[in-house]
């Protein structure tokens, strides 16, 4: 099963030029889910050849510019475009007030079904539960409420081995019995276990993204053992003061919480437009943990690779 994230806005308050503010593409078997939408999302879409109109759930980690301004835009785009099927919007409660505003003095009824679902800011909830995933709220610790994102996949289905079943010549209206678990019944009488005719899918992957955020241990056991994490790195540490004051983390400090909480990979990002250039962020986040990589605008990382 496809499951991937595309970057396609890294930088933090303020864009810079080749930076572009907070945005992702999360593809799910094909399935396309989008997170934080800044400003110029459209046009890193169209740029990484991230089709909008395949985007059904779209989640928004908090009321900062940076991380839902290109939202209104999308949305009149994919209404201009002639979108019919619903999209399913998570985020703060305001939002939904900031949205009507928006249609309302611009006399636009979308020709789409915009369904909102308010989040929580205080609790970690569920949020999203499909044949793939589930996802869930990530409570953080930012100056306004905030909420990361954890997708886990869900448990695939035993695999065949299909040498074995075709060498029985068990029918194939059998077989999803036998994904299922069911050992086979032979007309003559003989069972054959389900573990001889199957192998377990593999185990199911999870990918967390954690938005504007203190360094703050009360979301670490939510993300423990994630194959791969996003972590904002606004600053270095020898800013850690204006980190502490913005309620940010540093590039160190997000190599840390790779390493205690044991995710597989790292991705850093939100990045102040004081940096430039992104190796000395990238430099300090390995110290502590190697598996780092930096969130550069069009990458694609398969996650669990």
């Amino acid at each position: 099963m496809r499951f991937d994230v595309t970057i396609l806005g890294s930088s933090s308050a303020t864009p810079i030029y080749n930076r572009n503010p907070t945005a992702q593409a999360l593809n799910i078997n094909e399935r396309y889910y989008l997170i934080d939408c800044g400003e110029g999302t459209q046009q890193q879409m169209l740029r990484f050849d991230i089709k909008s109109s395949r985007i059904d759930y779209i989640f928004i980690s908090h009321l900062h510019g940076d991380h839902y301004l290109g939202l209104i835009g999308l949305l009149s785009s994919l209404h201009l475009n002639g979108r019919k099927k619903p999209i399913t919007l998570f985020g703060p409660a305001p939002l939904k007030e900031i949205i009507d505003i928006q249609f309302k003095y611009s006399e636009t009824s979308l020709h789409f079904e915009l369904i909102f679902q308010a989040i929580d800011p205080l609790t970690p909830a569920v949020i999203l539960e499909n044949q793939d995933i589930t996802v869930e709220t990530i409570i953080l610790d930012h100056r306004i409420a905030c909420t990361g994102f954890l997708f886990r996949q869900k448990k695939r289905l035993r695999k065949i081995i299909r040498e074995k079943v075709e060498a029985l010549d068990i029918p194939v209206s059998y077989y999803p019995l036998l994904k299922r678990g069911t050992d086979y019944f032979a007309t003559d009488g003989t069972v054959y276990p389900n573990k001889e005719l199957t192998i377990d899918a593999e185990a199911p992957k999870a990918y967390a993204y954690c938005s504007d955020t203190l360094y703050n241990e009360s979301y670490f056991n939510q993300i423990q053992n994630v194959e791969l994490l996003y972590h904002e790195a606004t600053f270095a540490h020898d800013m850690l003061d204006r980190a502490n004051e913005t309620h940010h983390t540093t590039a160190l400090q997000a190599g840390q919480i790779a390493k205690i909480v044991n995710a597989k990979k790292l991705i850093i990002g939100h990045f102040s437009a004081r940096y430039k250039t992104l190796t000395e962020l990238l430099d300090e986040a390995r110290t502590v943990f190697p598996d780092t990589e930096l969130a550069i605008e069009g990458k694609t990382f398969i996650i669990g690779e």
